[in-house]
């Protein structure tokens, strides 16, 4: 099973006042940003084809990724299986990202399968292709399948906010926020978007967009 989806605000504002209410800093915390926003994304083929856009590139630079691959098609499981390289290559992307799409649209996932497969099942599915890392299977599963009890401590805007607001001595490593983030659970993810609100709040940023 899946355990509890987030689908709604109210579901975000029910782990919202759990995390209040077990941690006092979640509560100084959401006096600062107010409502969290709920952060659900479609799930998909485009969704983790959107996240291997956008590694290692600014957000301007995936956006362009994304608009080139759009007019030329390409932004589907069957175009891109059937596209060649050059195809590929004149969208801009790398000969790595290449791999990694080829690699993404030829794997035949089961992507409403996934819904109902719990938390470990989702990350393992994903981290087994070329490409996605843990950090990318997390927040896929955070917010596009919307699952409330995942977090993603490889996200450097997550460890800096939790450094700021738990004053820690330096930015928390991924093994040490993962840690950290067990008192979190069941609302690992509501714990994430509040992190990333704080960030945005604090940094004048967004952690994720």
């Amino acid at each position: 099973m899946s355990g509890r989806i987030i689908e709604t605000d109210a579901c975000v504002a029910e782990g919202a006042d759990w995390l209040a209410a077990r941690e006092p800093r979640f509560a100084a915390l959401l006096a600062e940003t107010g409502p969290l926003p709920l952060r659900r994304r479609p799930d998909g083929f485009a969704a983790l084809l959107d996240a291997i856009l956008g590694q290692q590139v600014s957000t301007a630079s995936a956006a362009a990724l994304r608009a080139r691959m759009e007019t030329a098609g390409l932004m589907t499981e069957p175009a891109v299986a059937a596209a060649t390289e050059d195809d590929l290559r004149a969208c801009g992307l790398s000969r790595q990202k290449i791999r990694y799409a080829h690699a993404l649209a030829r794997a035949g996932l089961d992507y409403d399968g996934l819904r109902g497969r719990p938390d470990a099942e989702v990350i393992a599915t994903l981290t087994a292709l070329p490409g996605i890392g843990r950090w990318t299977a997390e927040v896929y599963a955070l917010i596009s399948l919307g699952r409330a009890d995942v977090f993603a401590p490889g996200d450097l805007a997550l460890q800096e906010a939790a450094r700021l607001l738990f004053d820690l001595p330096g930015r928390p490593s991924e093994p040490a926020l993962r840690a950290m983030a067990e008192d979190w659970s069941p609302w690992r993810a509501v714990a994430a978007r509040a992190l990333w609100a704080y960030y945005r709040v604090r940094r004048n940023r967004e952690g994720i967009r």
